[in-house]
Formats: structure tokens, C-alpha cells, sequence
């Protein structure tokens, strides 16, 4: 069987390796996972090797079912093949929303993989002081033991959310990109974007043809000419970015190290005027916001286009961040508990990444569980 109801887990589980998310990351860990020998933790939780997928979500798709209706394939940045699994040919036209998730479940048709849903993991923490030993996950549906964790959880449910003086005050409409729809529900208001990533862009694009726009952006935004070469500029980023991580520095979001690029939807948001950006305001007030050069603007929304955070909560008891607040890696593997491995993180966070770091991930840790440790006893 390899899905599961979350009722089954009315008791405390055994699985050698636990993997927390079944976005694109997750699943290419459970592929490389199931390459490798590893067992259904579900079908066989006696195994030697075993191993068990935990998503929060309620269906396949990972983020990509949650995002707003409008965004088409033709719109969203490229979505790389899971892992021996091509995508079948796709009506640009169609929403993300519905195709991404189709093309996930059929991954996970196919592949039979061990999968409870949904299942929301609140805490990982070590079992022992034995750097060998044990870890316990809890979830929403009972505990599990585990040598090891591939941490795939993204970004989805941790929105970066930046306070503002009087935003309590503030009497329209604040939501964040995670909670937007439809540029229609704005219909012939004034609409306030705050953000300079891509997000930011697309709804801005969408809310100009319908809406009054403001666009407003901590720094000046930055457009690139030319097309994205990912044999260069990509591979330049991700360097980047791994540095970063490997560093213990933190990470920023993916337009802080590319830039933006003049893509059809910029191109026609410029033509509508949309993209002149005004500096961050100082402040909301009950009908608008306080410009920053003090003058009063009335808005009836507010859309905080102002990007995600890893949701990695559940890892607090672990004491993964630094000084700094960031989690040091050493390629997917985290510096203060080799036993835990972050994909879909830092420069793993496109789909190519996400494919390339669950592979990186198994096999290191693969390597680590036979070097020694006690085998989990049911």
C-alpha cells in the first residue's frame, strides 16, 4: 500500500530514515530512497532499511496547490522532471495549481511510495545524548523513532510577514501572497504591492489590469537584460547561495542574488505603468499609508508579495541556528546534527535542486547509517 490514513498512526513507529514533506524535494528523496533499497516503513515496519514520507498536506502537489488561481504553466518559472518520471506534454494555459499536483500524483502512483497525509510534524528532537542514537518526530498523528531525518517541509507555511507601525490600525483588506486568489476580488480598488520579487511582479501585473496599483520595495529594483542563462548566471547563484549557506550565513530570497528578469508579464506590467516603485512607506494608517516623504496615500488593500521562510519550527529542539539565526549546512547535511538533512533549502530550492539534494541527501546518509548505530528495534 503505499499511501496511509493519518489514523494509523495511533502508536509510536519505527522507520530508519524519516522524510518530512512531499513536495518535489520529498519525493525525489523517496525515489533515491526506494533506488537504494530502502523499504515501505508502512508495509514493512520490521524492515532493516525502511523509510516514511509526512506531508501536511491533505493531497499530492506540495505548494503548488495552494497557489493563486491565475498562475498559468506558461507563466511559472520551469518545473524540472521528478526523478525517472517525465511530464507529459501541458496546456500552457492551465492553471499550476491543477497541473503541478496532477504530474505529483502520478509520481507517487507509480512509485508506490509510503506516504501518510496529511500529517503535520511538530517536533523533532534527539531521543539520547548517543550521537548515533536515535530521534523522535512528533506529529499530528502519533511519534516515530528514526536514525535520521530528510527535512523537505519548504517555505509554504512559514510567510515572511514584516510589522509595520499601525498596520492593527489599518482598516482594508492585508493579505499575504500565500492567501491571494484572483486580482478580481480587488476589482476597481487601490491596491498597495508590497514586494521586489517574482510573485511580486506576476500580481502586480494582474492587479494593474483590473486595479489602481502602488508598487513599494525596501530597495530599488533591479531588471536584468537578456535571457537567463542557467549554464552561467544559474550556475553563478547557486555558488552563491551554497556559500551562503555553507557559511552560516543566512540566505536571501532567490531575486536578492539573480535579480528580476523583464519576463511578458513585466513587459506588460511596465506598459500599464505599473512598475513605478515607490519607497517602502513609514507607516499605515487607518485609510492608506505615510509615504516616505510624509505625504498620505489611501489604499483600500495591502498585498505583502514579501516571500517566504524555511519552515523548519518543528527542528527547534534540535538547536540547528547559529548565532545568526541561519542553519549551517555542509551540502544537505546540517552542521549541528549530522543525523538531519535539509533539501528543498538554500541553493536546493528550484525543482533541479530539490531532484539533485534528495539524491545528495540519501546517499550520505546512506553512507553514515552503515558505518555503525544501533539498528531501530520494533
Amino acid at each position: 500500500m503505499a499511501m496511509g490514513e493519518a489514523g494509523e498512526l495511533a502508536r509510536e513507529r519505527f522507520a530508519t530514515i524519516v522524510v518530512i514533506g512531499a513536495g518535489q524535494a520529498g519525493l525525489s528523496a523517496g525515489y533515491h530512497l526506494q533506488q537504494r533499497g530502502y523499504a515501505s516503513a508502512i508495509e514493512q515496519p520490521r524492515a532493516e532499511r525502511s523509510f516514511v514520507l509526512l506531508d501536511a498536506n491533505a493531497a499530492p502537489g506540495g505548494a503548488w496547490q495552494h497557489r493563486w488561481q491565475s498562475l498559468r504553466m506558461a507563466t511559472v518559472n520551469g518545473i524540472f522532471d521528478l526523478p525517472g518520471f517525465a511530464q507529459p506534454p501541458v496546456d500552457p494555459g492551465e492553471p499550476s495549481r491543477v497541473a503541478v499536483p496532477r504530474y505529483f500524483a502520478a509520481f507517487e502512483r507509480e512509485r508506490q511510495l509510503p506516504i501518510l497525509r496529511p500529517v503535520a510534524v511538530s517536533r523533532v528532537e534527539r531521543v539520547d545524548d548517543d550521537p548515533g542514537g536515535e530521534l523522535r518526530v512528533t506529529t499530528s498523528a502519533g511519534t516515530w523513532r528514526t536514525r535520521a531525518v530528510i527535512n523537505a517541509s519548504g517555505t509554504w507555511n512559514n510567510p515572511r510577514l514584516p510589522g509595520y507601525p499601525g498596520a492593527d490600525a489599518f482598516l482594508g483588506r492585508q493579505l499575504h501572497t500565500r492567501d491571494y486568489v484572483t486580482a478580481d476580488a480587488f476589482r476597481g480598488q487601490r491596491v498597495a504591492v508590497v514586494g521586489g520579487g517574482i510573485s511580486a511582479v506576476q500580481q502586480l501585473e494582474e492587479l494593474s489590469a483590473v486595479t489602481d496599483t502602488r508598487w513599494y520595495t525596501r530597495r530599488e529594483p533591479v531588471f536584468l537584460e537578456g535571457d537567463f542563462d542557467p549554464e552561467t548566471t544559474g550556475r553563478d547563484v547557486i555558488e552563491r547561495v551554497t556559500a551562503d549557506a555553507e557559511a552560516g550565513r543566512p540566505t536571501g530570497s532567490v531575486v536578492s542574488y539573480t535579480g528580476l528578469l523583464w519576463t511578458d508579464y513585466a513587459l506588460r506590467a511596465e506598459a500599464r505603468g505599473a512598475l513605478a516603485r515607490r519607497p517602502m512607506f513609514s507607516g499605515l494608517e487607518p485609510h492608506g499609508v505615510r509615504e516616505a516623504d510624509g505625504s498620505f496615500t489611501s489604499v483600500d488593500a495591502i498585498l505583502w508579495a514579501t516571500g517566504f521562510k524555511p519552515d523548519l519550527a518543528h527542528l527547534a529542539p534540535l538547536g540547528l541556528r547559529n548565532e545568526l539565526g541561519a542553519v549551517q549546512v555542509a551540502g544537505t547535511r546540517t552542521v549541528a546534527e549530522p543525523r538531519v538533512h535539509l533539501i528543498g533549502f538554500g541553493p536546493s530550492q528550484s525543482t533541479v535542486g530539490a531532484n539533485r539534494a534528495g539524491r545528495a541527501a540519501v546517499r550520505e546518509l546512506d553512507r553514515l547509517l552503515a558505518r555503525g548505530g544501533v539498528a531501530l528495534q520494533a
